[in-house]
């Protein structure tokens, strides 16, 4: 893949993020400085974001730039600050992305990546768009709430003013993201007519898969309370992280992309072995212990881990099941499994099982189910699997029962249907039927019966912290 710098071809290049979160500020926009502090100064970012929800921090990055300082901490409590620079642009949000549309539109835009969470692209179990979903009803209709809507205006607006080809990275936690984004705007062009437009993205861009990893809490006071006693100055947009990071690439670019392999990133054929790993043994560890610590009423992941009755759960799910469906592997899937769990038990990060537990409705299918699949396609009963919606059902029953100590947050869920799904005669029966979250096993015994008896093993082991 080319590789191309403001010496080949005489102008700064675009690389256009949307989705201001600390995700992006704590990975992407990271390396994208470290590429700069090398001397290769030929690639900017430009920061966006769909939705009004984060203009206090872009106005606030505004203020300072693009600048803001990064925490980062490792598993022995060292911690270290970088002040980041690579945001050059701050795009301001308006109703009608007029000005997020106009900087994807410009030729010197290169890469267009976004991060929107798991539930953000509104796929079903044969990766269908949810057009039951409001906010993508609407966009189809010519609103811009969803990455399909806005994705939709920039590339409207790029192709009228033959702004070139141009990459969508996504940079999200979804199995083959780039793929799955790629057929989802294709859907969502279909299903809008403007099949001019299909035909254009079809030719002129690319959306390699990838791979991203690193453990970012929400920015808390206490961290900017930190950066201010460490730097001299206070900064209202710092963030934390942990001292890992992590990011495999396809190189398979439409318009030439930044020398990232300078800076530690791999470009590679195929990330799949790597999102596999990632997904299943990182992601979905995460949500057993999220999910098991707040039942047990713990705040935080590494509070979680210190517990050996929870973090065997975690332990016992990957090796029993994980690494058998993913040997042979180019990675050695035991020592990720002790990397995961030794970077969650860090407690400098204080990261919250409020955000982890989180969008469990993209969770189960996306991290959880293709492991219970492929055991029950071979024969074996997924046991330790099979703990982790078990735990999820008994969070539910939680929520619905008003008894979380935190919010629940979820992209896709429909609280309705959920309440009424749990208020129903048999609960476990009505879950296990969900196809939004089983798939092809919904509704099955090979799911059902299991499972039943995996949800009174979690409630024998609640029983017991009493």
């Amino acid at each position: 893949m080319q590789v191309t710098s403001s010496a080949a071809n005489g102008s700064e290049q675009i690389w256009l993020h949307i989705g201001a979160g600390s995700f992006h500020r704590a990975h992407q926009a990271v390396y994208l400085h470290h590429l700069m502090e090398s001397g290769d100064r030929s690639w900017s970012l430009a920061l966006a974001n769909i939705r009004d929800d984060m203009t206090p921090l872009l106005d606030a990055l505004e203020r300072q730039d693009g600048a803001y300082t990064l925490e980062t901490v490792t598993p022995g409590g060292v911690r270290s600050y970088e002040v980041i620079r690579s945001i050059k642009t701050i795009v301001p949000w308006d109703a009608a992305l007029l000005e997020l549309t106009a900087i994807g539109a410009r030729s010197s835009t290169k890469v267009i990546s976004f991060t929107v969470t798991e539930g953000g692209y509104y796929l079903d179990h044969q990766h269908r768009l949810d057009t039951a979903n409001p906010d993508l009803a609407a966009d189809l209709q010519g609103e811009l709430n969803t990455i399909y809507g806005a994705m939709t205006a920039i590339l409207r607006a790029r192709a009228a003013a033959n702004g070139g080809p141009v990459t969508l990275l996504n940079c999200d936690n979804l199995r083959h993201n780039g793929e799955r984004f790629h057929d989802g705007l294709l859907q969502f062009l279909a299903l809008r007519g403007e099949t001019a437009l299909q035909r254009w993205v079809k030719e002129h861009t690319r959306s390699p898969n990838s791979m991203v990893d690193r453990i970012t809490p929400r920015p808390t006071d206490e961290v900017r309370a930190r950066v201010a006693q460490a730097c001299g100055e206070p900064d209202p947009c710092a963030i934390m992280a942990e001292s890992f990071i992590q990011w495999v690439i396809e190189d398979d670019f439409a318009a030439g992309r930044p020398a990232l392999e300078k800076v530690g990133v791999e470009m590679v054929k195929s990330v799949l072995p790597y999102e596999e790993a990632k997904i299943r043994i990182l992601n979905a560890t995460h949500s057993c212990i999220a999910w098991a610590g707040t039942l047990v009423g713990l705040t935080y992941i590494d509070q979680d881990c210190a517990r050996p009755d929870i973090r065997k759960m975690a332990f016992d799910y990957v090796t029993q099941d994980v690494i058998p469906c993913l040997t042979p592997s180019p990675l050695n899937l035991e020592n990720y499994r002790d990397t995961v769990l030794e970077r969650f038990s860090n407690p400098n990060i204080q990261d919250s099982n409020q955000r982890v537990a989180a969008d469990g409705f993209s969770k189960i299918p996306g991290f959880i189910a293709p492991t219970l699949q492929e055991c029950l396609a071979r024969g074996v009963v997924p046991h330790a699997t099979l703990m982790l919606p078990a735990l999820f059902f008994l969070f539910l029953q939680r929520w619905a029962g008003g008894e979380l100590p935190y919010a629940y947050q979820d992209g896709v869920f429909d609280a309705t249907a959920t309440r009424a799904m749990l208020a129903s005669a048999d609960p476990l029966r009505a879950y296990c039927a969900d196809t939004a979250l089983w798939g092809k096993l919904a509704g099955s015994a090979q799911l059902e019966l299991p499972l039943r008896e995996a949800v009174i093993r979690v409630q024998d082991w609640l029983a017991q912290q009493h």
